[in-house]
């Protein structure tokens, strides 16, 4: 017995008794054993626990994500096709606001020429290369546009058609040094011809020349066509910038800035037939 008591296995059974009861002493206080016995096995279990609850929580956000992602983009397609009718109807908007805008100017035209007939048309591509500003327009023979049709708009005189296909026309403008238009001033009543040159091209500006030496045109002074088989009559040029002595000295030149606004315009009017309308030369 006394050989039994100092073995290393007894020494253990007086361990296990010890801590089993110092578990009994402790359940007296923590109201019963299974209270403590299930703290125990919660600390053993709660690293697993906590590895499921992660698990089970990544699932469900994945899950959400992707059912996020389907009702945003559903969302997205109706907020597009929102704003995709919205554009057609800003489109149809600035259609009619356009139309009504050429509407407004030809019906201050018609009060300027009587019984004209107009096709409105919209400049489509320029000539970079071309120091005189010539311009295509969106209308041609099947708008009954013809070769020599002058082209004006509300602000005044823009040229006269060179060429003409089907749907689509070139403009040679007032800045053109091939161009020679009838005009006079409305307050001196004096007459001359208007013609464009290389350097005044440039600035946007024409000029008058043939004016009698004596004239008393001075600027400020509107210029208006003359009238005849190419041009209408009244239709606003300009207005005289300066005046000067030709280089011959017999006769007074003047530098006219067009009333149109030859370099930018967008929209034009084609006449297509006035009184007194006939055959013969734009350029002349």
């Amino acid at each position: 017995m006394n050989d039994f008591v100092k073995t290393f296995k007894f020494k253990v059974l007086i361990a296990l008794l010890c801590v089993m009861l110092g578990f009994m002493v402790m359940s007296v206080y923590t109201g019963g054993t299974s209270s403590f016995f299930s703290q125990i096995v919660s600390i053993i279990t709660l690293p697993a626990q906590r590895f499921s609850s992660s698990v089970s929580n990544s699932v469900s956000g994945f899950f959400d994500r992707f059912l996020d992602a389907g009702e945003t983009y559903r969302q997205n397609e109706l907020m597009r096709e929102e704003i995709n009718e919205l554009r057609k109807r800003l489109v149809d908007y600035d259609k009619v606001k356009h139309e009504n805008e050429q509407l407004r100017k030809i019906s201050g035209i018609q009060q300027i020429l009587p019984d004209p007939t107009f096709e409105p048309a919209s400049v489509i591509a320029r000539d970079p290369s071309d120091p005189f500003s010539s311009f295509t327009i969106d209308k041609g023979t099947l708008n009954d546009v013809s070769y020599l049709d002058p082209v004006i708009t509300d602000e005044g005189l823009v040229g006269y058609v060179s060429q003409v296909g089907l749907t689509t026309a070139k403009v040679v403008t007032i800045l053109d040094i091939n161009i020679n238009i009838g005009a006079y001033s409305s307050a001196t009543r004096d007459v001359g011809i208007v013609t464009g040159t290389v350097d005044l091209a440039i600035q946007g500006l024409c000029r008058m020349e043939y004016i009698p030496r004596d004239s008393e045109i001075e600027k400020g002074n509107i210029i208006l066509t003359s009238g005849g088989e190419i041009y209408p009559k009244d239709i606003i040029i300009g207005t005289v910038e300066e005046v000067k002595t030709s280089a011959s000295g017999v006769s007074v030149v003047t530098v006219i800035r067009p009333a149109a606004q030859i370099q930018t315009v967008k929209d034009v009017v084609v006449v297509t037939s006035f009184a007194g309308q006939g055959g013969g030369g734009g350029a002349s």
